[in-house]
């Protein structure tokens, strides 16, 4: 599910699952006697505030620096001439880096107590933003995890479905779908000028429960369970492919397909593993019981209820930052998996050539190298046709 749900919504969703009654007020008087959220998790579950205060700063950093290199490299004429996967790795990098932003923005709100988006219209906006590039990152990683899919187990299919203006058209058909979902939100949300906080809107909790839950399940479990799948299928034929010698026999008019193909798996994998994580964690909530909130602070720290709910909380918060690291870290799979993106980082460094004190680090990277579109109608350079197909000639 969506790792960076407000505490807020899940503490009070833990409440009402675990208790009859409407908790809400006596939550609220708890959480006011710490001056906030925030204090009220320092208090009693001081490694959950520390995590989010730590880790996600390293990610705004990376993420900052190496999506925008992502993005110029994969929408660049050179990658992105009929390379449709590119275009989703280009679209992938700007939503990743809009996340950040977003994410940043949250933190300094929910952590740090700084106002950001309490006020009407702005919760409501900030939620429909936050959620969308969220729902983006895991829909495009589907996308060119299904074309890498018709590439390599039907190649005779490449011509029709893997095409650079076809992927245009289903990366708008996700940003449209996305956005629509997205738009939820803004019925879901509302700025609570009492308490001066923005959270679920009253009187609407059988609703939210079941749309997040729907929602959230397709978007954050189903969608990535999919590209594990979709992922098993492409390996399990490039072990058939090998084990039949196609790809041996054809080994150096296919490493740049080997390696192109790796980086999507790499990509997806790196999505899976870091959403089902959070999503697995996130679930974990309704079987974590809340304790007796009309306790005292000492009450409430040698109670083993609400020992349990709060060491829940710290694990839950320490793997959601950490998993975090998808929205950041992809250059760093672009740059171990693909020697074609490792040039193109050199080629920037030095300003496409006109850099001379750094021009010799182009030059042998591409020494004898010209761009061109690899195409067979075989199956294994049909597996480079929707990724990066340029080959070095000599």
């Amino acid at each position: 599910m969506n790792n960076t749900t407000d505490i807020t919504p899940g503490l009070q969703d833990a409440v009402s699952m675990n208790n009859t009654t409407d908790m809400t007020p006596i939550l609220q008087d708890a959480i006011s006697r710490h001056m906030g959220i925030g204090g009220f998790l320092e208090a009693f579950a001081p490694a959950s505030i520390q995590a989010e205060r730590i880790v996600p700063p390293v990610w705004w950093v990376i993420g900052f620096l190496g999506n925008p290199v992502c993005a110029v490299i994969w929408y660049g004429r050179r990658m992105r001439r009929n390379n449709s996967s590119a275009v989703y790795l280009g679209s992938l990098a700007v939503s990743d880096f809009l996340f950040l932003i977003l994410h940043l923005m949250y933190n300094l709100h929910t952590v740090w107590g700084h106002d950001i988006y309490n006020a009407h219209g702005a919760c409501e906006a900030f939620m429909f933003f936050f959620y969308l590039p969220q729902y983006m990152s895991v829909s495009l990683v589907a996308a060119f995890t299904v074309e890498r899919y018709v590439a390599v187990c039907h190649p005779f299919l490449k011509e029709k479905w893997c095409t650079v203006r076809r992927a245009f058209i289903v990366v708008l058909i996700l940003l449209i779908f996305c956005a629509a979902l997205s738009s939820g939100q803004i019925y879901l949300w509302s700025y609570h000028p009492g308490p001066d906080h923005c959270s679920y809107r009253l009187g609407t909790k059988e609703f939210v429960d079941v749309w997040n839950w729907t929602v959230d399940m397709i978007m954050f479990a189903a969608v990535p369970l999919l590209v594990l799948l979709f992922n098993v299928l492409v390996l399990r034929e490039i072990i058939k492919l090998s084990s039949n010698g196609v790809i041996t026999r054809q080994q150096g008019r296919s490493s740049g397909n080997t390696a192109s193909t790796l980086t999507l798996l790499s990509v997806s994998f790196f999505l899976v593993v870091t959403q089902l994580a959070a999503t697995v964690v996130l679930n974990i909530q309704v079987a974590i019981p809340v304790g007796d909130l009309m306790l005292s602070d000492d009450e409430i720290r040698a109670d083993g209820v609400w020992s349990s709910f709060f060491t829940y909380m710290d694990v839950r918060k320490i793997v959601e930052v950490v998993c975090l690291s998808h929205f950041a870290c992809y250059f760093f799979v672009y740059a171990l998996t693909g020697k074609h993106f490792r040039r193109e980082v050199l080629y920037l460094l030095t300003c496409h050539g006109k850099l001379h004190c750094l021009d010799f680090l182009f030059k042998k990277a591409h020494k004898g190298e010209r761009y061109s579109m690899v195409s067979s109608n075989g199956h294994t350079l049909a597996t480079d046709t929707c990724t990066t197909a340029y080959t070095t000639s000599m």
